[in-house]
This record gives C-alpha cells, sequence and structure tokens, in this order.
C-alpha cells in the first residue's frame, strides 16, 4: 500500500496559470516515453510514486502515448487507481486530442467530433470521471478555430474537464483561438509549447501574446530528449536515445553539430555547482511566463537529480549573456 511522503511539499515550487487560481508545480511529469504497454509497468509506478512524494503533482498525458497509442493512459489510470486515488483532488491530471489515434477522418485533428471522442476514451482509459485541463495538441489547418475552442468549451461545460489548454500553436494561432475562447467566455489557462535553449523560437512570437493576455506556459522538450544534460558530454551511450535506429528525435549528426555547445554550456552549469540539466530547467524557467516545464524519467533517480534544479533557480546578469553569447554560435535547430 502506497503512503505518500509528508513532506512532499516542503520543497517544491508552485505557480500561478496567469490570473487563474490554478497553481501547477514547477516541475511535471511528462508520460510521453517509458510508460507505454513495452515499458515495464513496476519502473512506471515506481517514477510515478517518486514523483509526488517529491511534490510534483502536475502529471502530462496525450491520447496517443505508448506505444501502443492509448497505453499510457491505461498504465496511469491503474497506478491511479492503486496507489494515488486518495490524493486525487492533490494533482493535476492532463491530456490531449490533435494526432492520430484510430483510423479514419474522426481520430485526428481538431474537430468538434474528434476533439468529444478522443475526450470520452481518455476518460475511460484513466477511470476519470474529468481531467483537470484538456489540451487541443496542435492546430488544425482544416478545421476553423472557433469550433475547436467550441468543442473544447463544451467538454467544461459537460464537467468533463476543468480547464483548458493548447499546444504547438504559433503567436498568431494561440491569438486567434484566444479571441474564441473569451467569446465562449471558457476557462482557457495554459499553452504547451516546445522550448529549450535549442529552441527559443517562443520568446519571440509566443510568449508576447501571452504576456499580453495574461496567461501561462509549461514546457515540453526541456532537455532537448536528453541532449542538454552530461549524457553526450564523452560519445553516445549505447542505450541513449541517440544510439536507437529507430529514435525519431535525436540522431548521432545531431549531438555532434552540437557538442562544443553543449560543453561550453556545462562549463557554465558548473561554475554554478549544478549539472548541465540542472541549469537547462532552471534557465526554462527563468521566463515569467512559463509556470512549468515538463521533465521525462526511465528511472525514479533522474526526478530526485532534476528537482535540484530548484535550488538554484537565480541567474545573474553576466550568466545569461553567456549563456546567450554560447548559444548564438549555434547554428539554430529546431528539432527536438
Amino acid at each position: 500500500m502506497y503512503t505518500a511522503n509528508p513532506t512532499r511539499y516542503d520543497k517544491m515550487v508552485y505557480n500561478h496559470l496567469g490570473n487563474s487560481g490554478l497553481q501547477l508545480s514547477a516541475l511535471g511529469l511528462g508520460l510521453w516515453h517509458n510508460f507505454g504497454s513495452v515499458d515495464p509497468y513496476d519502473n512506471q509506478r515506481a517514477i510515478i510514486q517518486q514523483a509526488f512524494d517529491l511534490g510534483i503533482t502536475y502529471f502530462d498525458l496525450a491520447n496517443n502515448y505508448g506505444p501502443v497509442p492509448g497505453s499510457a493512459e491505461e498504465n496511469f489510470g491503474h497506478i491511479l487507481a492503486t496507489d494515488l486515488k486518495p490524493y486525487r483532488d492533490e494533482i493535476v491530471i492532463a491530456s490531449k486530442a490533435g494526432y492520430v489515434m484510430w483510423p479514419g477522418p474522426y481520430g485526428n485533428w481538431g474537430s468538434r467530433k474528434s476533439i468529444i471522442a478522443s475526450a470520452d476514451q481518455s476518460l475511460k482509459r484513466m477511470g476519470l470521471d474529468y481531467v483537470d485541463i484538456f489540451y487541443t495538441h496542435r492546430p488544425d489547418p482544416n478545421t476553423d478555430v472557433f469550433e475547436t475552442a467550441q468543442a473544447l468549451d463544451t467538454l467544461v461545460r459537460q464537467g468533463k474537464a476543468l480547464y483548458i489548454g493548447i499546444s504547438n500553436y504559433s503567436g498568431s494561432q494561440t491569438e486567434a483561438i484566444i479571441k474564441c475562447f473569451k467569446q465562449l467566455h471558457t476557462p482557457f489557462v495554459i499553452h504547451q509549447p516546445r522550448y529549450n535553449m535549442f529552441n527559443r523560437q517562443p520568446e519571440k512570437d509566443l510568449f508576447p501574446v501571452l504576456k499580453a493576455n495574461n496567461k501561462a506556459a509549461v514546457g515540453f522538450s526541456s532537455l532537448c530528449q536528453g541532449l542538454l544534460t552530461n549524457k553526450y558530454l564523452n560519445g553516445i551511450p549505447e542505450n541513449s536515445r541517440a544510439a536507437s535506429s529507430n529514435s525519431p528525435f535525436l540522431h548521432p549528426s545531431q549531438v555532434e553539430q552540437t557538442l562544443k555547445t553543449v560543453k561550453a554550456l556545462n562549463e557554465v552549469a558548473q561554475s554554478r555547482n549544478q549539472t548541465l540539466a540542472e541549469m537547462a530547467l532552471a534557465w526554462n524557467l527563468r521566463n515569467p511566463e512559463m509556470a512549468c516545464v515538463l521533465i521525462g524519467a526511465s528511472r525514479p533517480e533522474q526526478l530526485v537529480d532534476n528537482v535540484k534544479a530548484l535550488d538554484h533557480l537565480d541567474f545573474s546578469t553576466d550568466e545569461l549573456a553567456q549563456i546567450d553569447q554560447i548559444l548564438a554560435a549555434q547554428p539554430g535547430v529546431d528539432w527536438a
């Protein structure tokens, strides 16, 4: 029988989502990788328990997470029922719809039929009456933005979601759907972009829109698929993501082309008495629009290490300038 750590809230940082009353833990657990039907269930359970014991209250899923698609939600639902059920009101559970989930024209994108059907399926897989946040996972070029917004609003009015989020929308696309949410009085609270030291595009077009509308962001790919850690400083380990022949996210050539930059960043981290991963997470959170950054884990110990980033969130002006100079010398990449 799992019993949560009684001191779990002592060190975690919690941030409001813009002007809403909802707060997220500064670090959230993403279940994109390592929580599918092909992954050891006992390890999944240990990671989720460790996350909650560290004060991580935000658990981020999507309908297609696996593999197989849907299995991450199913596994999380089992763990919720066996371990976290007494703590349901202490955690924020999110899911999404918008990428391919089932065959035919309705298992993808952002139509009213697809979003509502997907939400119903996600709730069933997780054994929930509602999720705390439901996202549209990406903009749909063939569906009017108002239809997507109205479908999400319907989920709130049906009691299937408490809040609404969007993901992978550009700044202009975000402005367009925010207008719809304002018209509908939808509790839209968060945007989830890809954001890390090697992908700073949100700073240019998205964060200004969020700031103007008093909304928040939660970033994914926070460590650039592991590149912004010490994993690749001395070559590519055999069991790493970059070494996998079927990995669509990180390749040996990408490790090689950024190695000089990563080593320079690591030197800055060492001068701050942090690991590179700790500094990269802290750097993400330096932006006032970033309420939370998602971290992945293949073992519980990684979460213990990542939470140490919260011990040193401050940056001096010189440190930020040095990091900017290092990144400016690296050709722009947005592949992670």
